[in-house]
C-alpha cells in the first residue's frame, strides 16, 4: 500500500509540472542592440583605420627615402635628422590619435572625432603650423591628408542623410578652424561634446545603448587585434626616434672606449711600478670598507628576517582566507539544501491540497450523478402513479 501511494504521488507531481505554465522560464537579455546605421559607422571607422595607417606610413617613408638620397636634395646632417624626426613623429602621433578617436564607445562619437582628426591633419599640413615641416617634400604629406579626408567624407556621405551630412560638414569646418593641431604631437581633445552642443543634443540622449553582448565582444576583439598589430610598429618607431636624438653617437662611443683602455693601461703600469703603494692602498681600502660591509651585512640580515616574518604572516592570512572561504561555501551549501527541502515540502503540500479538493469535487459530482440517475426516475414514477390514482378516483 505504501509503495502504491508513493507511485501515485510521483505521477501527480509529474503531471502538475508538465501542465503548469507558471514553471516555464523565459530568459530575456534586456540589452538593446545598436541601430544598423551606427553599426555601419563602426565598421566603416575600423576599415578606414587601415587606409589611414597605410597612407601615413607610405607617405612618411617616401619622404625619408627621398631626403636620404643626396642626388635629389642634398641636406645637412641636422636638416636630415629634423626631417626624419618629423616623419617618425607623424607616424607615431597621428596613428595614436586615430586609435583614441575610433576606440570610443559610441559609433557616432568615433565617426565624428575621426572625421575631425583627418580634417585637422589636412589643415595642419596645408595651411597650419606644419606647412613647412618637410621642406620640398611637403606636398607628399598634403596629398596624403587630402586623400584621407576626401575618402572619409565620400563614404560618410553614403551612410547619413543629405541634410545631416551638410550639418556634419559645417560643424567640422567650424571646429577645425577653432581647434587646430599646433605641433607634431597631435595633441587634441574629442570633438563629440562640441558636436552635441552644436546639434543641441543632451548627453543622455546621444548614447542610449552600447550594443548587445555579441556586439560589445566584437568591439573588444577589434580593439585588441588593432593594438596587437600597431604596438610593435609604434615601439620600433619610438626606439628609432630616441636613437636619432640620443647624445651618444658611434664616434663618441669609440672615443669613450679608447679612453677607458688608456686609463686601464696607466693603472696597470702604476701597479707594476709601485707595488708597495698599491698594497698600502689596498690595506687602507679594506680598513675603510670593513665597517661599511659589516653594517651592510647586518642590514641585509635584518631585512631578510623581516621578509621571512612577513612571508609567514602572508601564508597565515592566505590560510585563514581559504578556511573562511570553505566555511562560507559549506554554509551556503547547507542553506541551499534547506531551501530545497522547504521547496519540495511546500510543493508536495500544495499538490495534495489540490488533489484533496479535486477528489471532494469528484465525490460531490458522483453523488449528484447517482441522485439524478437512480432517484429521479423513481420519484417521478411515484408522482405519476399518485396522479393517475387520483384521476381514476375522480372519474368514478
Amino acid at each position: 500500500m505504501g509503495m502504491a501511494k508513493k507511485i501515485f504521488m510521483v505521477s501527480i507531481m509529474l503531471l502538475a509540472l508538465s501542465s503548469c505554465s507558471l514553471l516555464e522560464v523565459k530568459l530575456e537579455s534586456g540589452i538593446e542592440p545598436l541601430p544598423q546605421a551606427q553599426l555601419n559607422m563602426r565598421v566603416f571607422s575600423r576599415d578606414f583605420s587601415n587606409n589611414f595607417y597605410s597612407e601615413v606610413e607610405t607617405s612618411a617613408d617616401k619622404i625619408i627615402l627621398l631626403a636620404s638620397n643626396p642626388e635629389n636634395n642634398p641636406l645637412t646632417t641636422a636638416e636630415f635628422v629634423a626631417l626624419k624626426s618629423n616623419s617618425l613623429m607623424w607616424k607615431i602621433n597621428s596613428e595614436q590619435a586615430l586609435q583614441r578617436a575610433i576606440f570610443q564607445a559610441s559609433p557616432i562619437s568615433a565617426m565624428v572625432d575621426t572625421w575631425v582628426l583627418t580634417a585637422q591633419m589636412n589643415a595642419f599640413f596645408s595651411s597650419g603650423k606644419g606647412y613647412q615641416l618637410f621642406g620640398e617634400h611637403q606636398a607628399i604629406a598634403i596629398s596624403a591628408s587630402e586623400r584621407l579626408q576626401a575618402n572619409f567624407e565620400r563614404t560618410i556621405k553614403g551612410l547619413v542623410k543629405a541634410g545631416d551630412f551638410e550639418q556634419y560638414k559645417q560643424f567640422i569646418t567650424q571646429y577645425v578652424a577653432e581647434n587646430p593641431i599646433t605641433d607634431m604631437t597631435f595633441t587634441r581633445t574629442s570633438a563629440f561634446n562640441a558636436w552635441l552642443a552644436f546639434r543641441n543634443i543632451s548627453e543622455f540622449e546621444a548614447v542610449t545603448t552600447f550594443g548587445s553582448v555579441p556586439e560589445v565582444m566584437s568591439d573588444i576583439s577589434d580593439r585588441m587585434a588593432m593594438i596587437a598589430d600597431q604596438t610593435p610598429k609604434l615601439l620600433s618607431w619610438k626606439a628609432e626616434l630616441y636613437a636619432l636624438h640620443s647624445n651618444i653617437s658611434a664616434d663618441e662611443l669609440q672615443k669613450t672606449l679608447a679612453s677607458i683602455n688608456n686609463t686601464s693601461a696607466h693603472f696597470q703600469q702604476l701597479m707594476a711600478q709601485s707595488p708597495e703603494m698599491m698594497a698600502s692602498l689596498a690595506s687602507d681600502l679594506r680598513k675603510e670598507l670593513s665597517p661599511l660591509l659589516t653594517q651592510l651585512s647586518e642590514s641585509t640580515d635584518d631585512k631578510l628576517a623581516q621578509l621571512s616574518i612577513e612571508r609567514q604572516a602572508l601564508e597565515l592570512m592566505v590560510k585563514n582566507e581559504r578556511l573562511a572561504l570553505e566555511q562560507m561555501i559549506a554554509r551556503e551549501r547547507i542553506a541551499a539544501a534547506a531551501n530545497l527541502d522547504d521547496i519540495s515540502k511546500h510543493t508536495v503540500e500544495v499538490v495534495f491540497k489540490e488533489l484533496t479538493h479535486t477528489l471532494k469535487s469528484l465525490i460531490l459530482y458522483f453523488v449528484l450523478f447517482l441522485l439524478v440517475i437512480f432517484f429521479a426516475p423513481l420519484g417521478l414514477g411515484v408522482w405519476l402513479g399518485k396522479r393517475m390514482a387520483l384521476k381514476s378516483e375522480m372519474q368514478k
